[in-house]
């Protein structure tokens, strides 16, 4: 094993600080403001997050995906409908979405019901996508086990010559599907992790309550 003591590893945050008497009423809003700041810094793939799911069996899963969209109806991201995480969504629709940008010292975390996009949603993604990505969800049986990446390769052939002179069009097992939140919460790094944790949750009332949390 390595000698690197892991212990040892830290980081004093010191960018800026988060008050909930300044931030919006509006958590999207808020969102909006904090994603325009990463949009404008030296950040890689701003929109990447974690997703988390869990499935029937109560174990949970995570993985990165690329946010394509967010509006008053939620976060909008796209996947195989055979995939693992689309299997556990079916099965629980519920999960968490988290933003790390550290760059800024921030970090976002988000939990609500996940629900799929429309058919026209989905297509418009789609055909939006380069062609060789649009093949690629044809050709790749996602989270399924393949005898090897040549499988995948002759895959891709196959698909490249079916639609070699017509666009693709987009599978029915491919798709968009849409976080919608009940709860925020926005965290921004701050000295001897005496952290910011600003926390919306919406109750029954549908108005949302802002909290200060402990770090």
């Amino acid at each position: 094993m390595t000698n690197i003591r892991l212990a040892d590893i830290r980081k004093d945050y010191r960018m800026a600080t988060l008050s909930e008497q300044e931030v919006s009423d509006d958590p999207f809003l808020q969102f909006e403001q904090w994603f325009n700041e990463v949009m404008r810094s030296e950040t890689e793939e701003p929109n990447a997050m974690t997703l988390a799911t869990v499935g029937s069996n109560g174990r949970p899963s995570a993985r990165i995906v690329l946010l394509k969209g967010f509006d008053k109806e939620g976060f909008h991201f796209f996947t195989n409908y055979e995939s693992r995480k689309a299997m556990q969504i079916e099965e629980n629709p519920f999960g968490a979405l988290v933003f790390f940008w550290k760059e800024l010292e921030r970090q976002v975390r988000i939990e609500g019901k996940i629900i799929r996009a429309d058919s026209s949603e989905s297509d418009n993604y789609y055909h939006s996508r380069p062609v060789k990505s649009q093949i690629g969800a044809w050709a790749s049986p996602q989270s399924k086990t393949l005898p090897g990446r040549e499988y995948l390769d002759e895959k891709v052939k196959q698909y490249e010559e079916r639609f070699k002179n017509t666009s693709p069009e987009r599978p029915r097992f491919w798709g968009g599907y849409i976080l919608q939140p009940v709860l925020f919460e926005f965290w921004q790094g701050r000295a001897n992790r005496l952290h910011d944790r600003v926390q919306y949750s919406l109750p029954e009332s549908g108005r949302w309550k802002i909290e200060r949390l402990a770090p």
